[in-house]
């Protein structure tokens, strides 16, 4: 319990939370899981981009993050360009208000500091600047905690990233590319540490699925992406994407022709259209997609299957941290880095350059290693749990330096 002569330290949790990425959630999951755990007594609130949804689903106030509701909407017409407009000016009066009301402020995961997925920089990365800002003005500490970062080419991206990560009071980052990424954008990593996707210390589902060594082979989960490349391949998008979709069918309908029920997986709201048009193109029904509202539920689907094929980087934890061997349809360096620290890095096959027969080929060979690659996760998996019980101590000595101190106190007795 909170002592009666000091007040409950006071948490904010920034992002694009609620907002229909099962990853961005699950991050947020996972620190509320910390904040409950280790500090009981914080007030803990939000600024996202669902708040209703974050409110409802974790227990927790929140906030609007921008004032103007239709901020990620195209906007074409006068009134959307002027609302869009006028929010700019009005986001940092409401951001810096609620920055100041609080003595920390977390940034739970998500890739914040990297473009890999089309982005404006005048959307999220000027949001995550006037939060950095206004943490430096009023002397919140500001916490980005197993974050994402990777090179950006657009240079107003970039000094808004780059600016953000300087100003934030902790850093830490999800893998040695994102830190590498941001010493080259001429940030001062020096003290900052590299530890596991937050998700790897969500709780894990009890196996649920079917004898391994079953006959026949059980089912096959493949989570799906509405990609359309990078920032950089705007020119190009539809392109990607033709191919992307393409590729993933014809894979889809070849497991169906092999007798291998599918299960479509996503990752976010935007990625419900891939699914449909898998669907109406393969028309089977051995194909049918899973209704996942959060990690857990990917882990429950990702741990009845014999493997999985994958694309979005947080279907891809899930079924790794579920110790279901994965092949991953790469986007980023990202998940490339994340299967090479899970031991799998041979199993990544281009989401740019979609080959369906290459495709098979590795999944097959993924398959015929299915028991080593399970014990082999299993280690990792280990490994990631204790590497994030150090994330967590190191966040609270970084942001509640009260209350690290008690626990020593209470250790020495």
């Amino acid at each position: 319990m909170t002592p009666a002569n000091r007040t409950p330290v006071r948490v904010g949790v920034f992002g694009l939370l609620g907002s229909g990425n099962l990853g961005n959630d699950g991050s947020l999951e996972a620190v509320l899981g910390y904040l409950r755990a280790e500090h009981p007594e914080a007030d803990v609130d939000a600024l996202c981009g669902g708040p209703e949804v974050v409110t409802a689903r974790y227990g927790i106030p929140a906030t609007r993050l921008h004032w103007y509701q239709g901020e990620y909407r195209t906007a074409s017409r006068a009134g959307a360009i002027a609302g869009k407009g006028l929010g700019k000016l009005v986001d940092p009066v409401r951001t810096a208000a609620w920055v100041r009301r609080h003595d920390v402020v977390i940034v739970p995961g998500m890739g914040v500091l990297e473009a890999t997925l089309p982005l404006r920089p005048w959307g999220f990365p000027y949001s995550l600047f006037l939060l950095s800002a206004s943490g430096r003005l009023f002397g919140t500490r500001v916490a980005l905690v197993g974050v994402g970062a990777a090179p950006i080419g657009n240079r107003a991206t970039r000094a808004l990233v780059r600016w953000s990560a300087r100003l934030a009071g902790y850093r830490s980052y999800r893998d040695s590319l994102s830190r590498d990424a941001m010493r080259a954008m001429g940030v001062d990593t020096a003290r900052d540490e590299v530890y596991p996707d937050l998700a790897f210390a969500l709780p894990t589902p009890p196996a649920s699925g079917p004898d391994k060594l079953s006959v026949p082979p059980g089912p096959v989960c493949v989570g799906v992406m509405d990609f359309h490349g990078g920032d950089d391949d705007r020119a190009r998008a539809e392109e990607i994407h033709r191919r992307y979709l393409d590729g993933t069918t014809r894979f889809v309908r070849a497991l169906v022709e092999d007798g291998r029920p599918v299960r479509l997986l996503t990752g976010d709201e935007c990625d419900r259209p891939v699914v449909a048009a898998i669907l109406d193109a393969v028309d089977s029904p051995l194909v049918t997609a899973a209704e996942a509202a959060s990690l857990a539920d990917l882990m429950k689907e990702t741990a009845a299957a014999d493997a999985v094929v994958a694309t979005r980087y947080h279907n891809l934890v899930c079924a790794l941290k579920v110790g279901t061997p994965t092949l991953a349809l790469s986007y980023a360096a990202k998940s490339d880095a994340l299967m090479d620290r899970m031991g799998l890095a041979a199993y990544c096959h281009p989401a740019r350059e979609v080959d369906a027969d290459r495709l098979l080929e590795q999944f097959r060979a993924l398959e015929e290693q299915s028991a080593e690659l399970r014990r082999t996760l299993a280690e990792r998996n280990l490994a990631a749990a204790r590497q994030l019980e150090y994330q967590f101590t190191a966040l609270t000595a970084a942001l509640f330096p009260a209350a690290d101190h008690a626990h020593a106190l209470r250790e020495a007795e």
